[in-house]
């Protein structure tokens, strides 16, 4: 079954069904053309004979003689009948053929012409019924040829030959035109099979090429055999292998361009096919998709119903939607783009931008612009209130002025204060801080700063102490910044310790990182404000203030930005009514002074 729905089972068939056709109507033309041939040759040879016998019968005046001699001229499959005035002779018996009587000629239309009308006449006929049984032939040959004898009159000779003879000849012409057909046919199945073989054969190797590139392969060639058309072929198929692997090659490194771009984007991108099905996603889409899910309970598959909504509208609108929704405590502007094929929507492409970080500096913002504008109010306020009362001579003795006025020095002080601490931030901020470090001995750094805060602490009855646990003595860094750390920190220890309490500050180095703790004992920080006591300008709560002395609230937040400047990290925490720990780290540097 796999031959015929082969090329080679094809092309044998057909060329051989061609030959056979061809051959066939050759045949049916050659055997109508010989029988047709032979038929004529018998006619002609009797018309011959008759001629022969009518010149004999002429020529010789005894008509026995005459008769003798025609006889002779009749081969063993021939008769003949003389006809003269009313006598006839019948040529010698032959066995396999009857003498025709006189009545079948006078009766028959065509060969009674002959005596009558003196013409010559070829005719085919069956002898009488009567003559059948005797004769091994019905269908003869007669051909009559009119004569005229000077003692006689007119007659005619009748030669007759039955067609079987004819018959005869043409069977063995059949059998050597069969035989012919047939060797052609033998000779036509071996050109056809060696013809489609040869030509298949390349055929086949690009059969198999193709089925080498349809794998991925496209550095398989096809062998040029021949310089034709099926060589031509050969060609095509290998530029084509050629042209489909560059374009393969194009088509990756733009997939993989495209790819890398996605992936490396901040914002998420998402593409939708018509009926809103996800094609392609990148990380931040992915993890917008997972928070969305985890919010919701739902599978990571389902869009979130506003985004799902916005996408129905931008397909339906023809237009560019936006929205913004919040997914656990994160802002996500989303904007939806259709996409057209030609003349027709085919999708659509979200993009996802996270405005967390936008929104949160944009309260900063407002909390920053809110807070300063608080803390420079009551100083102003206060400045404003004194230097009314100076100018209104409120003030009547000199107690009561100089009082007003260490009132407006220490609030300018204040204020100043401020100033420059949102200046040091501001600084620190934009990256313009300058660290100088050097190799700093770490037990008399820490104990000098200790002793800067010995008379503050006896005056609150608190003990201030340093538990010294490093195995370095030396460490680098920035002395004047990490003072400044440490500086705050212990202030505010001191300054939110009860009377009688404790501050101890702890150094340890473990892992190639200097870690200092300041613990104390005093009221804690609720557990709510623990991620926010590093924010500018924040305050626990009215217990948590400076006593005697108002802050700006920005103290830890310049002490953190040393910290980090330092590629450090500062932590802190609290319970309340036991106290707070604040600990930073600094990791080793291994270099010298130099200004960073």
């Amino acid at each position: 079954m796999m031959f015929w729905r082969s090329v080679v089972g094809k092309l044998w068939f057909t060329i051989l069904l061609l030959v056979s056709f061809v051959l066939f109507i050759l045949t049916i033309l050659l055997l109508e053309f010989f029988e047709n041939y032979h038929v004529n040759e018998a006619e002609g040879h009797l018309t011959d004979v008759a001629a022969n016998i009518s010149v004999v019968m002429q020529e010789y005046k005894d008509i026995g003689l005459a008769r003798d001699i025609s006889w002779e001229l009749i081969d063993d499959v021939t008769k003949a009948i003389i006809i003269l005035d009313n006598e006839h002779w019948y040529s010698p018996y032959i066995e396999s053929l009857s003498d025709i009587p006189m009545s079948f000629i006078n009766e028959d239309v065509d060969l009674s012409r002959v005596l009558d009308d003196h013409t010559q006449v070829i005719k085919r006929s069956y002898l009488p019924d009567s003559l059948q049984a005797d004769s091994l032939y019905n269908e003869i040959i007669i051909v009559g040829v009119p004569i005229e004898l000077p003692n006689y009159g007119k007659g005619a000779v009748f030669v007759y030959q039955p067609l079987n003879v004819v018959e005869r000849t043409t069977k063995q012409t059949t059998k050597f035109i069969l035989l012919a057909a047939g060797i052609a046919i033998v000779l036509t199945t071996i050109f056809a099979f060696f013809l489609s073989t040869r030509i298949t054969a390349p055929l086949r190797k690009m059969r198999e090429a193709a089925f080498e590139v349809a794998r991925g392969k496209f550095d398989t060639k096809v062998p040029i055999l021949t310089h034709d058309e099926i060589g031509e072929l050969a060609v095509a198929f290998n530029q084509m292998g050629r042209q489909l692997k560059f374009h393969i090659n194009a088509l990756n490194q733009e997939k993989e361009q495209l790819s890398s771009i996605l992936s490396s984007m901040a914002d998420g991108v998402i593409t939708f096919s018509r009926d809103g099905t996800i094609l392609v996603t990148n990380p931040p889409a992915e993890s917008f998709l997972q928070a969305w899910s985890y919010q919701n309970e739902q599978g990571s598959e389902q869009l979130p119903p506003s985004l799902n909504e916005l996408f129905f509208k931008a397909v339906s609108l023809e237009s560019e939607q936006i929205t913004e929704i919040t997914i656990q405590n994160n802002s996500w502007v989303i904007l939806m783009s259709p996409l057209y094929n030609k003349t027709y929507i085919r999708g659509a492409v979200a993009v996802l931008r996270d405005m967390t970080e936008e929104r949160k500096l944009d309260k900063l913002r407002k909390d920053f612009i809110a807070n300063v504008s608080h803390e420079l109010r009551t100083p102003i306020s206060m400045l404003q209130g004194y230097s009314e009362a100076i100018v209104d001579d409120i003030a009547s003795t000199d107690e009561e002025k100089k009082e007003i006025a260490k009132v407006i020095y220490d609030e300018a002080l204040r204020m100043g204060r401020l100033v420059n601490d949102l200046l040091d931030l501001a600084r620190m901020e934009a990256g313009h801080i300058e660290l100088i470090y050097d190799d700093v001995d770490i037990e008399s750094f820490v104990n000098r700063v200790i002793r800067k805060f010995q008379g503050l602490a006896k005056e609150k009855d608190i003990q201030l102490s340093a538990n010294l646990q490093s195995s370095s003595r030396s460490w680098n860094f920035d002395p004047d910044r990490i003072e400044q750390v440490l500086t705050n920190l212990i202030d505010n220890a001191i300054r939110h310790t009860f009377d009688g309490g404790e501050v101890v500050i702890t150094v340890d180095d473990k892992n190639d990182n200097l870690t200092i703790k300041i613990e104390d004992s005093g009221s804690g920080i609720p557990a709510e404000d623990l991620p926010f006591v590093f924010e500018r300008f924040y305050k626990a709560d009215k217990a948590r203030t400076r006593q005697g002395k108002g802050g700006t609230g920005l103290g830890l937040a310049i002490a953190r930005n040393i910290v980090e400047t330092h590629e450090g990290r500062i932590t802190v925490t609290s319970k309340v009514g036991k106290g707070t720990t604040f600990s930073f780290s600094l990791p080793r540097k291994m270099m010298y002074p130099e200004v960073y």
